[in-house]
């Protein structure tokens, strides 16, 4: 069985003021060109425009492509990509924004750089799984909203539009070079988007903690290894610091979005989440967070752009969450019970299986979370569906702490159409 497990991490800079400092630390980098990739509702903060002239006080020529879908599709990808070809060469990306922003910006960077396209390197069975063969040009990210942790880790995530699926680009080459923290950026992030993502930062912590151990895993040789290496000590120690800040500062910070010392605790838990789960993995939740958000019909959450409907990634991982931990409690009872007590104190008087579920849907009706799937549209008869979704995310649900096949995958989304 396995006895290495491997940790990566880009260069961190944290703290209110960091992100004028962008210009500098990519002129160490030796870059004379630098395409900053955003959003349009990101670019009407200034943010981007403000890096991207302080990119030129260093002598960089930059530019700025402000039309990042946000929950990025292929196509929109595809549109980014051949924008960064069309006006190449490029020696550096800035990605100013949420996860749709960075992870539309490593596409670029991969697609700029190694043959192909999209479809090529997307993970198997969605796509074909290609790993890059030349090397990828320097990734800075800039996060703007708390919660994806994108900035730390070597996934690109987006939605196949042929399949009606989420799937992702998975490589230790994606991983930015640098993650530039600001919380000050994430001071004019509406309540719906602050509890959306914050629900994602909660479940990396919770999915890479509860991950199956990198000791569970059969031995592989140096070529094999992967970024996701199963729940080990190092990701664990930045799972709990997460789980202990969310517990003081989410609710306050979804109510307050002034709160300067909610928002500073909670993009501290989002950077310490990816840290520790772009090494661990996560499992169930986002395995069948990919079908929901790729699936969706009519649901229009606060906060979110109003032009089309979407489940954010961050809600749609969440709604299964309490669900899939009842599922692997029996796993590793004593990290459910330690995560539990992490983030509610209070959970205590409840039944040991119960004390995390209880925990997560309180949580989750405090801060205008839907309840369950059944609360963005979706009913029994599209189980078979959605199930059918979940199990291509093979790479995610072979970090999982129990084998879940269709029955096992049925009864969690069943369960999960109401979860109060």
């Amino acid at each position: 069985m396995e006895s290495v497990f491997t940790y990566g991490a880009p260069a961190l800079k944290f703290g209110p003021g960091a992100s004028a400092e962008v210009g500098y630390d990519l002129s160490q980098y030796g870059v004379r060109r630098a395409l900053v990739v955003t959003d349009p509702g990101v670019a009407a903060t200034g943010h981007p425009q403000r890096i991207a002239g302080q990119l030129a006080e260093y002598g960089i020529e930059a530019a700025v492509f402000d039309r990042v879908h946000v929950e990025p599709t292929d196509d929109s990808m595809r549109e980014a990509i051949e924008h960064a070809r069309a006006t190449s060469p490029w020696d550096a990306f800035v990605a100013v924004g949420g996860g749709s922003s960075i992870d539309t910006a490593k596409a670029v960077n991969l697609l700029t750089t190694n043959p192909g396209e999209l479809i090529d390197y997307v993970n198997v069975p969605v796509g074909g799984g290609r790993a890059p063969s030349e090397p990828l040009k320097p990734l800075v990210a800039v996060p703007t909203t708390t919660g994806t942790g994108a900035e730390s880790t070597t996934v690109c995530v987006l939605d196949v539009l042929s399949l009606k699926v989420k799937s992702g680009i998975s490589h230790v080459r994606l991983r930015p070079v640098l993650a530039v923290v600001d919380p000050d950026l994430t001071l004019s992030q509406p309540a719906g988007v602050t509890a959306a993502a914050g629900m994602d930062i909660l479940c990396h912590a919770l999915e890479s903690y509860t991950a199956k151990p990198y000791t569970a895993f059969e031995r592989k040789r140096p070529e094999q290894r992967v970024p996701y290496c199963g729940s080990n000590p190092v990701a664990d120690m930045w799972a709990e610091r997460a789980l202990g800040l969310l517990a003081t500062s989410f609710r306050e910070a979804v109510r307050d979005g002034s709160d300067v010392r909610a928002r500073g605790n909670m993009a501290l838990a989002a950077t310490f989440a990816g840290l520790g789960f772009g090494n661990a993995g996560v499992h169930i939740p986002h395995a069948n967070a990919y079908p929901i958000a790729g699936r969706v019909r009519d649901f229009h959450p606060d906060g979110y752009p109003a032009g089309e409907p979407m489940v954010p990634h961050g809600m749609a991982v969440a709604l299964t969450a309490p669900e899939s931990f009842r599922f692997t409690f029996d796993a590793a009872p004593e990290r459910h019970l330690r995560a539990a007590a992490l983030l509610d104190p209070g959970s205590a008087q409840d039944e040991p299986a119960e004390r995390l579920p209880s925990a997560l849907t309180r949580l989750m009706r405090d801060i205008g979370l839907p309840n369950g799937i059944g609360g963005v549209g979706y009913t029994e008869s599209d189980i078979p569906d959605l199930v059918e979704g979940t199990l291509k995310q093979q790479r995610l649900l072979a970090t999982a702490p129990k084998p879940v096949g269709q029955e096992e995958a049925a009864g969690i989304l069943r369960r999960s159409l109401r979860n109060w």
